[in-house]
């Protein structure tokens, strides 16, 4: 994660994914192939097959989301509130802007809980709900490849 604000992209992401599928490697260790009767390392999809935890990024989408939900509940004085709603005034730089931590979050909630998602966040119980709802049928889901 290059930028402060703990956005990744997609060479973060790659590195991360790579990270873990070597940690997944080393864990499950090799298997005995029957048609070929030799020792051998699992492949990408057979560790995504046998792994059914949730993937590391996965896990950092649905933590900024939870962070986003608590931060979004908090009394408007609170300074995370205001850090999170601050506007710099300054202006970006020329050529695609870069996402911002705000940007990831949208696009992740969206992808949670639909058009309406900035609303459930009110509702504390039904926020949770979703992000466990989330987690468990892994929609927030990047394939490992």
């Amino acid at each position: 994660m290059h930028q402060k604000l703990g956005t990744l992209t997609m060479r973060d992401r790659n590195h991360v994914n790579t990270f873990n599928r070597k940690v997944y490697r080393r864990i499950l260790g090799a298997v005995y192939g029957n048609e070929k009767e030799n020792w051998r390392i699992l492949n990408n999809k057979e560790i995504c097959a046998s792994v059914k935890k949730p993937t590391i990024i996965e896990t950092i989408r649905l933590n900024r989301l939870r962070w986003f939900g608590h931060v979004h509940r908090m009394e408007g004085n609170r300074i995370p509130k205001r850090v999170l709603y601050m506007n710099l005034g300054t202006t970006r730089l020329r050529g695609r802007p870069r996402k911002r931590w705000q940007d990831e979050v949208r696009e992740d909630g969206r992808i949670v809980g639909g058009e309406g998602w900035q609303e459930k966040v009110h509702n504390r119980e039904e926020w949770k709900k979703l992000l466990r709802v989330a987690r468990n049928r892994h929609i927030l889901h990047m394939a490992m490849e």
